[in-house]
């Protein structure tokens, strides 16, 4: 029989609820379902519905798209959410998505300032990783940037393949801003990839979060790559639509990054260039 033209990857096209800020996490539900993406990934922040579990099972359930992430809060602005212990907020990430299906924790490292929990981190998170199937994808970081001076922010490192972790998030927006080469951070987390923030950034020292293909990032050369080589893991859109002037731009720019990952996975798989 012959190979079919397309080989649809088993890497899954899931949408950020940080997409859609500053949209509520129910819009992010509504507008995955409309766009068709394939799950949810959620930012876990000051939105209320964010932090409880029974509401995001119903809008799950309601609008038919599963919750396939679970980012934990690990933001400035959410310091206080789920706790002001690390740890705790660690544990109950884990515990919403045990219940809700979610295959994966995403988490930062810590900032530097939380000493006793950068000391402890590496291990604790191994530790953790031992006690569920749920999959601790540690996300690489960049310096802080003011001018010409440059702040190492996070702790051990930003770059978070300097340390061992069982799992990884690589996250392009990141990469741009840190100014890294991504792909050869690709290629030092190796078969630890467990997870992708699609999103492209032109070297800014914000943290940018476009659209993918509107910024300098191997977005197209990443999702290529992870198609060839059996990627199962989730590739989520975490894009900053702040600046849409309406509901439709904002959905548009969803439709856009949607089109161009799935775009990209299916061409590597059936061989289609991108030139």
């Amino acid at each position: 029989m012959a190979e079919p033209v397309v080989r649809i990857p088993d890497a899954k096209v899931v949408l950020s609820t940080a997409s859609v800020y500053p949209e509520s996490t129910a819009t992010a539900f509504e507008i995955a379902a409309r766009l068709g993406y394939d799950g949810v990934e959620v930012m876990v922040w000051t939105d209320p519905v964010s932090q409880d579990i029974e509401s995001l099972r119903r809008l799950s359930d309601y609008h038919q798209v599963p919750i396939l992430a679970v980012h934990a809060p690990c933001l400035l602005i959410t310091q206080r959410v789920w706790s002001t212990d690390p740890w705790v907020k660690l544990q109950r990430a884990q515990a919403a998505a045990e219940k809700l299906g979610a295959s994966t924790v995403v988490v930062h490292p810590p900032f530097r300032w939380q000493r006793q929990y950068a000391r402890d981190f590496v291990t604790g998170i191994w530790r953790m990783a031992h006690e569920t199937d749920v999959r601790f994808a540690v996300e690489n970081m960049y310096p802080w940037r003011y001018r010409d001076r440059e702040m190492l922010a996070y702790a051990p490192d930003w770059d978070v393949t300097k340390e061992d972790y069982r799992h990884f998030t690589i996250d392009l927006s990141h990469t741009a801003t840190s100014r890294a080469d991504t792909m050869a951070m690709v290629d030092r987390m190796g078969d630890r990839l467990g997870h992708v923030h699609l999103a492209d950034g032109k070297g800014s020292a914000k943290d940018e979060h476009l659209v993918p293909g509107r910024g300098n990032q191997p977005c197209a050369e990443l999702l290529e790559q992870l198609a060839r080589t059996g990627f199962d893991g989730h590739v989520v859109i975490e894009v900053n639509t702040r600046r849409a002037m309406s509901a439709a731009e904002r959905e548009a720019d969803l439709a856009e990054a949607l089109a161009f990952t799935r775009l990209h996975l299916a061409s590597a798989a059936s061989g289609i260039s991108r030139s």
